[in-house]
């Protein structure tokens, strides 16, 4: 889930305030899927379906790793996939589900790329931001939302910068800020004034010796639901608290993980898609609610990889308890999980149109409520 902060940006323009308000899921579920139980699966999916995600295996991508069979799992170490038996409340649905890492392993491409690449990639982690900014080329629409908020954040020590409560609290104390240099939100953060030039440090590369070694004096990006927990309880060298504000709360409200296909294949996977996407939300609800057997998996997973990223079952359950105390994985406005809140893209697209050049699209343009199983909810 970390190549949200590596998307190619372009000069940001005119920014509109951002809009929060309630819009449920658009249309009842389809027929014959109830309640995510993957009735009628095989006869309307691939005999695989393959996801491309952004990262490697985290708890953060759980509910994809929950749907897999973990003890028939095949994992390729080579290719860095994790294939198995795809499940819906622990039965076969006559398919098998393939989840492929993204990030590092393949070079850091996007996932719109990857997807426009390969053929068989089903469907992919494509975050709103990076929907915008590929629309012209190659148009997504996602449809399922494991993720509600963006885990993405800035973080600081509260030892060296008490005062210190917000983003915009950093540019006042002038604090360098470590990120990917690739970071949009941070183009939009530039241009709503709650961070200036002079601050950006672009050289952040995913590790924590740069922080730890400048003993508090610069913030740096990280995610909620995985660095505040390694800083205090694994890197021995830093062991103690981070503050931290999420880039969600700041303003830049994008889905980082929604499940999309390419609109060249909307059409053909139609059918799989409604009968896929009630299953991706039980899955988030299964998965959040006891994560053991996928943590496990996903451990193991990363272990065999072998692989600069390293997991360990207490960091996965760790991750899990923030993103249910942050309200990462959640409901939205009204009580389903998975679904987009239409408002909320709207203004979205007002901020992030103009960083990518592609203003006048519209909520309908990069998504769909449609196959949402509206009782499926936390």
């Amino acid at each position: 889930m970390r190549n949200t902060r590596l998307t190619q940006m372009a000069a940001l323009g005119a920014v509109a305030a951002m809009t929060v308000a309630a819009c449920g899921s658009d249309s009842e579920p389809a027929a014959g899927v109830v309640g995510g139980n993957g009735a009628g699966l095989a006869s309307v999916c691939p005999e695989t379906i393959t996801i491309q995600t952004d990262w490697f295996p985290e708890a953060e991508h759980g509910a994809m790793y929950q749907m897999i069979d973990s003890a028939n799992a095949t994992i390729d170490a080579d290719v860095k996939t994790v294939t198995g038996p795809l499940v819906a409340g622990g039965e076969a649905t006559g398919v098998n589900l393939q989840v492929r890492t993204g990030g590092p392993a393949v070079g850091f491409q996007q996932v719109v790329s990857l997807m426009a690449q390969d053929e068989a990639i089903t469907f992919g982690y494509v975050a709103t931001d990076e929907g915008i900014e590929n629309y012209a080329d190659n148009p997504t629409t996602a449809f399922v939302a494991p993720l509600e908020v963006n885990p993405q954040i800035i973080m600081w020590d509260p030892e060296t910068y008490p005062t210190v409560e917000t983003i915009a609290d950093l540019k006042a104390e002038g604090v360098t800020i470590r990120y990917f240099e690739t970071g949009a939100y941070m183009q939009f953060l530039l241009s709503d004034g709650q961070v200036e030039d002079s601050q950006l440090d672009g050289s952040y590369d995913g590790g924590p010796s740069v922080f730890i070694a400048e003993g508090g004096n610069i913030a740096q990006q990280g995610f909620a639901s995985a660095e505040p927990y390694n800083y205090e309880n694994v890197f021995a060298d830093w062991g103690k608290p981070v503050k931290f504000q999420l880039i969600h709360d700041a303003g830049w409200q994008t889905y980082a993980a929604p499940l999309a296909v390419l609109d060249s294949k909307r059409a053909e996977l139609a059918d799989c898609m409604a009968a896929f996407a009630p299953i991706v939300q039980q899955s988030t609800v299964d998965y959040i609610n006891d994560p053991a057997t996928t943590n496990t998996l996903i451990v193991k997973a990363v272990n065999e990889f072998n692989d600069f990223w390293t997991y360990d079952e207490a960091l996965g359950a760790a991750s899990v308890k923030l993103q249910k105390e942050l309200g990462l994985v959640g409901n939205g406005p009204d009580s389903t999980i998975g679904n987009f809140d239409e408002a909320r893209l709207e203004g979205f697209l007002a901020i992030a149109g103009p960083v990518f050049g592609n203003e006048g699209l519209t909520p309908a343009d990069l998504m769909t409520n449609e196959y949402i199983d509206e009782s499926i909810g936390l």
